[in-house]
């Protein structure tokens, strides 16, 4: 039988509250220390580990530490400093692209509404919310490949398009905690829902998770 919208909503307030008690030390991964940092690491972070992005983004805050600092780089010698996250130059031209628009259009400045986010070349759905929910205190959803993953093994959503389940998932999800749960499903997709072996023996939401391919203890 079909959940209805519902009973689906309240299994996804137990689940956040189990998440919450397994993962109380749930946090964006990424290091950041202002909006315009976060950008680039999020930027960065696509097909790429938070643990490599932040290994490679030290010495990369450090050089460039404005806007313009961005819009005025070598592509080729940025290409060799973000290499290791992959992608090398398509990350390239879209942080480049994206440092001369926030000083043509936002004074140098990361606009702080998701409409102009965005905007910025090499800005997506997820990327915007990122920003708004960590930089800004916004509440916002952000479906990377956990969130991706772990919602639909959870029920939460289904559909092959990222920016669906984002929709999907703001319908059902208490908006006051969105951020919070991202993070928590997020450390759940890590730590334990696995993307080939899932941990389900160790899993704190068992009984809420109707997916079938759950794994066993051998």
């Amino acid at each position: 039988m079909r959940e209805s919208r519902d009973a689906k909503r309240a299994r996804a307030r137990k689940i956040i509250r189990a998440l919450k008690k397994a993962y109380p030390d749930a946090k964006i991964a990424l290091d950041f220390g202002n909006p315009l940092e976060l950008l680039v690491a999020t930027i960065l972070s696509a097909q790429c580990t938070d643990e490599r992005v932040n290994m490679v983004t030290p010495a990369l805050f450090k050089k460039y530490a404005t806007a313009r600092a961005y819009a005025r780089a070598e592509a080729a010698t940025l290409e060799e400093e973000v290499r290791s996250t992959g992608f090398y130059r398509a990350k390239t031209r879209s942080i480049i692209a994206m440092a001369k628009a926030l000083l043509d259009e936002h004074g140098g400045e990361v606009p702080r509404s998701r409409a102009a986010l965005v905007a910025l070349p090499g800005v997506g759905l997820k990327t915007a919310n990122v920003i708004l929910g960590n930089a800004f205190g916004e509440q916002a959803i952000a479906v990377d490949t956990h969130v991706f993953r772990v919602s639909q093994r959870l029920g939460l959503a289904r559909s092959d398009d990222p920016d669906e389940i984002h929709d999907q998932l703001a319908d059902v999800l208490p908006e006051k905690e969105w951020t919070l749960t991202t993070h928590l499903v997020q450390a759940h997709g890590r730590r334990c829902c696995l993307a080939r072996k899932p941990l389900c023996p160790a899993c704190p939401v068992p009984t809420l998770c109707p997916w079938p391919g759950k794994t066993k203890i051998r």
